[in-house]
Order: C-alpha cells, then structure tokens, then sequence
C-alpha cells in the first residue's frame, strides 16, 4: 500500500494518508471511484448535555460544532477514506451553502463539478442534541429545488451509492450501471407501511443492498435478519444486513461466501452520520477487492470509530484515527487473540508512523473563525 497522489480536484489540507486503491490504478481509469447525489443540510451540533430538553426549561450545552450533514457525511466519509469523491447536490445561495461548498471541496477535496447553487433558496438546517448516546433532531428546509440535482448523464466512476426511495425510480441509477458502474444502495423507512420490494426497482441494477435488520426483515417477511440477507440475495447479489450492537451480516449470490462481524463494543457519544461512515467503509474495501469478512469488519470498525466523536461528517474517521486504534489495541493487555485476527488485514495496509494517539480530540469547525484551530 503506498501514500495517495493528490485526487483531482484534491488540495493539501485534505490529501489523505493511504490510497486504498492504489494496487489497481491505471492510466485509463475514470476519473472519480465514487459519485452519489442528495441533499446536504447545515449541521449545528450541541454536545455537552446531560440530559434531553425538558418542556418550559433552557438547557445549555458545553459545547456546539457546525458541520455539512445529508449526503455530505457519506462523502466526507468516502474521502478520508482515500476514495476520489464526487457528489451532485443543489446548495443554497445563502452563507451556510458557500460554508458547506467550501467545507466540502477545499476541506475535505470532494468534486463538485456535478453540484450548483440555487439562487433564492436557502440551505436546509438540521439541529442536532446529543445525551446519553443518543441525539434528539430538530430539522428545516423549503422545498428543494425544481430541477432535479442529479445530472442527466453522471461522471464516470468505479462505483456510485444511492439511496433508494420505494416506488420512486431515479434515472442516473440505470444510467451509471449500463456503463459498468458498480452502484451501492441503502434505502430509509417506508413511511407508506408498504414494505414491498417490487417497488425499489433501482435494485435491479445494483451491485450491492445495505439496510438494517428491521428494513430487511420488513422487505423479506423472514423471522431474523440473517435470512432477511438470504432472501435478499434473490433481487440483489450482496445483501449486507446491519444490526446494531450485535455487528453485521452478509451474503454474497455470486462467490457463496458468508460473513457474520460482531460490533466493537464502544462508548457511543453520537451516533450521527453511524449508518453513512458504515457503508463508506463497505464500499471502500469492495473496491479494493477484500474478501467479505474483511469488507464487513472495516466497515464495522470506521463506524464504531465515528461514534465516538460528536457529529456527523465531523466524526468519520480517516486513515490516522484507524492506524492509531489498531496500534493502541495491540497493546491493550489480556487483549483477545481471536478479536486481533479479525482486524489483522489492517497491518498490510496502515501508514508505517502515526504521529497522534488515539483516541483522538478533534477541533470541532464552527462557522465564524477565520483561522480554526
């Protein structure tokens, strides 16, 4: 594994340490790993709570950060992973969408190409407390933009991830995959109770489905997640079925291999953006070409590392803070053998020196300073 050339588009401040996809780049390949599309909100994150908000009280937070949310912390998540990233979203004209723009694409190197501003519409707010490992969601926004924000025809890309909405089909879907993408998906609840996979007709034409146990088991009629992801497996060739403090399980149609990864027991402070840093780590080490144990075990430990930071794309976690819990592990006493195979892929790919401890304290952003610290 060998430290990444800069990614077009990709400035110094966000280069990231490991390119994953470094053993299988050729000259002719497409130019981005990754495109998606959605909406990204202005997070404003208060931390420091001891407890949720009581009717007819002010409660103060020790803390507040400001970060952009949506589809941006999937992004943000895919590009300190080291994934050239590429996102098509409509951005307000307003001082928060220039923030979460400039956040983005000079932060954290994310293509914009396919993104525009959207004169007289305000960016969508998402206020976020969070208390006891959990977080209470206040959100805002007008209705979005007209015109549709994913462009007609998408960039090139190894990959794409897409969130399915049932009964609703969204063209680039088809688009992508006809010329060899490889689309992930995810899909939120249904609020219509119809649960009726027949209507998630973009599923034909992904690679992989990612839902957790409820979605699965709703979608299926199946009695438990594990053959939820089975019977998946008969509309989509990777089931891959979360569940919650318990891990993940996933079925590949196409090798028959099967892969159940127990969740790393953490202290969660936020479990914001969880679910995205997830599938960012899913499809990371698909990409790469890891076996599925490996793939689910990643995509399980960068979740488990954003959870113990405050925030969604705040919290997903690059290369330094993964490099920095496998050498902390390591060292942990009595640590369990079985428990240290399961990660062991990691010592192949991590940088040789990481210069910070972990865990790590992170300077939250907040709009207004001029030089963050």
């Amino acid at each position: 594994m060998t430290a990444s050339a800069p990614s077009p588009g990709e400035g110094p401040a966000c280069r990231a340490q490991v390119d994953p996809l470094a053993h299988l780049r050729a000259p002719d390949d497409p130019p981005w790993d990754v495109y998606l599309t959605g909406t990204v909100f202005l997070d404003i994150i208060f931390t420091g709570l001891d407890s949720a908000p009581v009717r007819g009280t002010e409660s103060w937070a020790r803390g507040m950060g400001s970060s952009p949310g949506g589809v941006a912390n999937m992004a943000t998540a895919l590009a300190r992973l080291g994934l050239r990233t590429s996102l098509a979203a409509a951005f307000g004209d307003d001082h928060y969408g220039d923030y979460c723009w400039d956040t983005l694409q000079q932060g954290e190197g994310i293509d914009l190409t396919p993104s525009r501003t959207v004169p007289c519409w305000h960016s969508p707010v998402t206020v976020s407390m969070a208390y006891e490992g959990e977080r209470t969601m206040v959100s805002h926004g007008h209705e979005p933009p007209p015109e549709e924000p994913a462009p007609d025809c998408p960039p090139r890309a190894r990959a794409a991830i897409a969130s399915l909405t049932p009964g609703t089909s969204a063209p680039w879907i088809a688009q992508a995959a006809a010329t060899g993408c490889r689309v992930f998906a995810d899909v939120g609840w249904d609020d219509t109770g119809a649960w009726d996979l027949a209507g998630l007709t973009d599923l034909a034409h992904c690679e992989a489905f990612l839902p957790n146990a409820a979605e699965a088991m709703r979608y299926t009629g199946a009695d438990g997640p594990r053959a939820a992801a089975h019977a998946l497996t008969e509309h989509v060739p990777v089931a891959v079925v979360t569940l919650g403090a318990e891990g993940a399980y996933a079925v590949d149609r196409r090798t028959g291999e099967t892969a159940d990864v127990p969740a790393i027991a953490v202290e969660a402070l936020d479990p914001t953006g969880a679910g995205d840093v997830f599938v960012a780590g899913f499809v990371t080490g698909s990409l790469a070409g890891w076996p599925l144990a490996d793939r689910l075990a990643f995509a399980g430990l960068t979740a488990a590392l954003s959870v113990q930071e405050f925030g969604g794309s705040l919290s997903a976690p690059g290369w330094s803070e993964i490099a920095a819990w496998w050498r902390k592990v390591q060292s942990v006493d009595a640590q369990d053998p079985a428990a240290l195979r399961r990660y062991a892929f990691l010592a192949d790919l991590l940088p040789e020196e990481v210069a910070r401890p972990w865990p790590l304290r992170r300077a939250v952003p907040t709009i207004g300073f001029r030089n963050p610290v």
